[in-house]
């Protein structure tokens, strides 16, 4: 099914705000394809083709979210997953926190999108190798995080089957579970199951965990899309307790965006140490840019306080912001400065001060930025102070979008570039002169300025196939994660397939050996008096098979059963009444005459009638005597 045949991206976004305003959860930061792919995956179970339709399915039946919850949150993990980063984590990374930590402190770790316990367990039975597990009763702790309910309990639970821990090394399975149900479940023993606390947080809207000195985040952030990706960087990096302290994260995982936060230890093994932050008020700005997008419930109506967050910025750099009605909320000092603003400037309309004209016609930019929602920038705006010199400006338009995409004001930027102007003016003087000398230097010696032109064609056409090759690696290296991932979650599935498909078997088995063994006939009819099931039994009384008689509609069979004096206790059963007993003259498939006794049940499914269930035998009290 195709992104088209399921419906526009806006059905798409309809759907994701219908699930912020019922159930409260965002799923806005998650990657669009990723999310697309999910959904679809949720709707082709249920053969729903748009979504629209299925947001009309959310709204009838509540209980649909959960099922959507789980598949959207790819829950797929194991003890040791990538056994070859958890050894070089336990040998080279581990005795680094303990030694910063010192032995007296207490070592704070948090598996960040724990999923179902595995990671967190792996976790505390690497640092109880390293601490030993008496000295770590006391001096660690392990917090263990998910947005998912259902994950977090069977991870509170501690149980995990023979299957879930077979990748657990032996002597560490012996040493951290005991063996229930006759060896099929392993229980997380008590001395490391105190050691986790289990809890809910979001990545993207809950406060993170502080004074940590490890942070284990693996294959969660590649879910997210860049901007939320770093949000959640910036959080880790404020979350982390100084030198000493790591990230590690999956596999598939790398950092790009937010590489001044974070620097690789070891890149093959995603374990990142954070960059110090040389005081508090560093480290809190870093948690003020990694905070929300929109404000947040209870704030005040106006969303100045939003805009204020979103000022925060180099004082250097002249900014002002413009509320949703385009009127002038805020000017750094540096803004003031530049274009003579004042206090009374303040909230009156942007379109009535010179600034929105002059250097340039803002007004347009500031609509077209909020229209397309995406930043206007102006490169190189010629300015004329008071001073005879012109200045040049980079001047960038910038929506400020709050949750929903509604737009919130807009921030204008004057980053004065006159000296890089004067720079480049000053270089393309030096280049006309060295151009002047090098084209004196090539009428003087032409072949050999030739052979070195084709000599530097060659080097950059070797550069350039080298960065395509690279390029491609990486792509290809990207891709085989993915599908990776891909196999396990198949696997996984088809484990489940397999399990299920037994257990179908052996249960229509066991049903059709009991419909087989009953001596009575017995069928079961829908709510349109539709027969689905026919036993050997009714075969045998009234002589007709059952491939013949399912799909029949139960009032139309011309059998020696007088079937419309099961009309009315067959609509009464499928009311909700009975069990009922009727007694009808019939005449079996031999032409003999008996009295059958007619037992009507209705069948429940799910708390609600599904059909009933009608069991005919002889009644030994009224039988008719044969012709």
């Amino acid at each position: 099914m195709s992104s088209t045949s399921r419906g526009s991206r806006q059905d798409l976004e309809d759907l994701l705000l219908y699930l912020m305003d019922t159930r409260g959860f965002d799923f806005g930061a998650y990657k669009r394809t990723t999310l697309s792919r999910r959904i679809a995956a949720r709707m082709q179970a249920l053969n729903v083709d748009t979504y629209r339709d299925y947001l009309e399915l959310l709204e009838a039946d509540t209980s649909e979210f959960g099922h959507l919850f789980n598949t959207i949150l790819i829950n797929v993990t194991d003890f040791f997953r990538d056994q070859e980063q958890w050894k070089h984590l336990a040998d080279e990374i581990v005795p680094q926190v303990l030694e910063a930590a010192g032995p007296d402190n207490q070592v704070r770790v948090w598996s960040a999108g724990c999923a179902s316990g595995q990671e967190a367990y792996t976790l505390g039975m690497i640092f109880c190798e390293a601490m030993g597990v008496r000295h770590a009763r006391g001096h660690l702790k392990i917090y263990a995080t998910d947005v998912d309910e259902e994950a977090l309990h069977e991870g509170r639970q501690s149980r995990y089957t023979a299957d879930q821990v077979k990748s657990v090394p032996a002597d560490l399975l012996k040493k951290y579970f005991d063996n229930t149900d006759g060896g099929s479940t392993h229980t997380v023993n008590r001395d490391l199951r105190r050691l986790v606390i289990f809890g809910r947080n979001d990545l993207v809207q809950d406060p993170p965990i502080s004074k940590l000195h490890l942070i284990a985040c693996r294959n969660t952030l590649m879910y997210f899309n860049a901007d939320v990706q770093t949000r959640v960087l910036s959080r880790f990096h404020f979350a982390l307790n100084g030198a000493g302290t790591f990230l590690f994260l999956g596999k598939a995982e790398v950092i790009g965006s937010r590489s001044d936060l974070f620097i690789p230890v070891n890149l093959g093994m995603r374990i990142f140490a954070p960059v110090s932050a040389s005081n508090t008020r560093q480290r809190l700005l870093h948690m003020a840019q990694a905070g929300r997008d929109h404000p947040s419930p209870g704030s005040s109506g106006n969303g100045l306080g939003e805009l204020r967050k979103a000022a925060l910025g180099d004082h250097s750099i002249a900014e002002i912001i413009l509320d949703e009605s385009g009127a002038l909320v805020f000017a750094n000092q540096q803004a003031r400065t530049m274009f003579g603003l004042d206090d009374h400037d303040v909230g009156q309309p942007f379109r009535d001060l010179e600034l929105s004209y002059r250097p340039l016609e803002l007004r347009s930019r500031i609509d077209h930025a909020n229209a397309e929602r995406q930043p206007v920038t102006i490169k190189a705006v010629e300015w004329w102070p008071l001073s005879a010199q012109p200045r040049y400006m980079d001047v960038r338009v910038t929506p400020l979008i709050q949750h929903g995409g509604d737009v919130l004001g807009t921030k204008i930027t004057f980053v004065d570039v006159t000296e890089h102007k004067r720079t480049e003016a000053e270089l393309e003087q030096a280049r006309e002169k060295l151009q002047q000398a090098y084209e004196e230097l090539q009428a003087a010696n032409e072949e050999l300025e030739s052979s070195n032109e084709e000599l530097q064609s060659a080097g950059e056409e070797m550069e350039t196939t080298n960065e395509e090759l690279q390029s491609t690696n990486e792509e290809l290296e990207t891709m085989n994660e993915e599908l990776q991932s891909t196999i396990e979650e198949l696997n996984t599935v088809n484990a489940e397939l397999q399990a299920r498909t037994s257990d179908l078997n052996r249960a229509n088995a066991f049903l059709q050996s009991i419909l087989s063994g009953l001596s009575s006939g017995l069928a079961v009819v829908n709510h349109n008096f539709v027969i689905e099931e026919w036993n050997q039994g009714a075969e045998e009384l009234w002589g007709l098979r059952f491939d013949e008689a399912r799909g029949q509609n139960l009032l139309t069979l011309e059998i020696g059963l007088p079937v419309q004096e099961l009309t009315a206790p067959v609509k009464r059963c499928l009311a909700g009444e009975g069990p009922l007993d009727v007694r009808v003259d019939a005449v079996d498939r031999l032409g003999r005459q008996l009295r059958c006794r007619v037992m009507c049940t209705p069948l429940v499914v799910d708390d609600e009638v599904d059909g009933v269930i009608l069991v005919m035998e002889h009644d030994p009290e009224r039988r008719q005597p044969d012709n």
